[in-house]
């Protein structure tokens, strides 16, 4: 039934540190849980190698994909464990404020720190306080996401869509 919220936003969750242990995982269930100070929320199941990772380091980025990306997404979200990457074309880079990396070529970078951690079901729902981020101008422009950018959001299990130049406004 969870189905009859979608269409929602993707997003690649990345753990880990660069040159040890890096994994990057697809996640719709991503969520802002409060504006001041910036608070987000994922839902991971404690299966998934980047659950491992995020509970071993503390923090986690959220990764905002484009639909260059869709391929790697698909990976991200369909294949575990760590030699998936090497079949992507991320890139990585040091973030500033975590020493999680940040996917380069992804249209923003959160960078989260776990200040919170619960249980729900088959997944454990991780807080994470954002204190870095990063973002391509040309994907946000006047502190608004442009819409033909290429922003991905996940239909079903192998459907995806993206957004277009048609804004909509109440009358």
């Amino acid at each position: 039934m969870y189905r009859l919220l979608y269409p929602l936003r993707t997003y690649l969750i990345v753990s880990g540190r660069l040159g040890e242990e890096v994994d990057v995982m697809a996640a719709d269930w991503v969520t802002i849980v409060s504006a001041n100070p910036f608070i987000v929320a994922v839902a991971i199941a404690p299966s998934r190698y980047t659950f491992k990772l995020v509970e071993k380091y503390g923090e986690f980025v959220i990764s905002v994909p484009s639909v260059e990306l869709l391929r790697d997404v698909w990976i991200a979200g369909t294949e575990h464990g760590p030699s998936k990457l090497s079949k992507t074309g991320f890139v990585f880079k040091p973030g500033s404020s975590v020493k999680t990396p940040i996917i380069e070529n992804a249209l923003a970078n959160l960078e989260c720190r776990v200040i919170g951690k619960h249980p729900y079901g088959d997944h454990v729902l991780f807080i994470g306080e954002v204190v870095g981020y990063h973002y391509k101008e040309t994907a946000f422009k006047n502190n608004e996401p442009v819409p033909e950018a290429g922003f991905l959001a996940h239909l079903a299990w192998n459907k995806f869509t993206t957004f277009n130049k048609e804004v909509l406004k109440p009358q």
